[in-house]
């Protein structure tokens, strides 16, 4: 959660985003609130969330910086961001229904 938080908020992270992605940082910042409360109650299912939620990221994660500034990578990243709200903060919502299982196949066309 620390490294997500790091993440959303860099030093620069208004200048690095656009507005309408900035208007999605307040659901992203409380879903890390709700999977916090979640975890007390039940650490098992917070940790095969994380496997599943590591199993799509690994290869963003990867990419060296050039490549993550990408447009096509910059988006997939924020879909990694909607996936954890699906994973940890279902009640949340998501804009469009994301899953492990979608975006392994969005990263699989990215990589051809």
């Amino acid at each position: 959660m620390e490294a997500q938080l790091a993440g959303l908020i860099s030093k620069r992270f208004i200048q690095e985003n656009d507005y309408q992605q900035l208007s999605h940082f307040p659901r992203y910042l409380k879903g890390i609130g709700v999977r916090m409360e979640k975890l007390r109650s039940d650490p098992l299912r917070d940790q095969k969330n994380q496997v599943e939620w590591n199993t799509v990221a690994l290869g963003w994660q990867r990419l060296n910086r050039q490549a993550q500034q990408d447009p096509k990578m910059q988006e997939y990243r924020w879909l990694l961001e909607e996936l954890r709200i699906s994973l940890y903060a279902q009640e949340l919502k998501t804009p469009m229904p994301v899953s492990a299982k979608r975006l392994q196949k969005v990263w699989d066309s990215l990589q051809r």
